[in-house]
């Protein structure tokens, strides 16, 4: 039986490695990101319907501010509609800890707020029963 219900939210959090980096300025690249947001997904569908579900497309998609090596970023799913099979999904990517390589190589600090890298919307399918 689904459990399926608008609201339902569930929040990863990951520190991102510097291994990551593809860019100058240890610049993440917004594929990233999206992996994350297909794991919160994936547990959404499973909490929801005891199934991991299928991604099955995004209908926006929003970068806003860089993912940096060395932040701790979290990603949240939350339910918006829920259909026969689908379930529509708002995502959100927060960096809510950040490197500080100005500092020295170690250095980090916990932001004050936390700081909205990525927004999306997508469409998870589960089977039926």
């Amino acid at each position: 039986m689904s459990k399926a219900t608008i609201g339902l939210t569930v929040a990863h959090r990951r520190y991102v490695p510097y291994s990551h980096a593809h860019y100058a300025g240890n610049l993440v690249d917004g594929a990233y990101v999206l992996a994350l947001f297909g794991d919160v997904a994936t547990e959404v569908c499973i909490q929801a319907d005891g199934d991991e579900g299928l991604f099955a497309s995004y209908s926006d998609v929003q970068f806003l501010q860089p993912l940096r090596a060395g932040d701790v970023v979290e990603v949240k799913a939350v339910i918006t509609r829920v259909g026969n099979r689908s379930r529509d999904l708002d995502f959100s990517a927060y960096v809510v800890c950040r490197g500080r390589p100005d500092q020295s190589e170690s250095a980090a600090e916990v932001l004050a707020e936390p700081l909205e890298i990525t927004r999306a919307k997508g469409t998870v399918v589960v089977p039926v029963g």
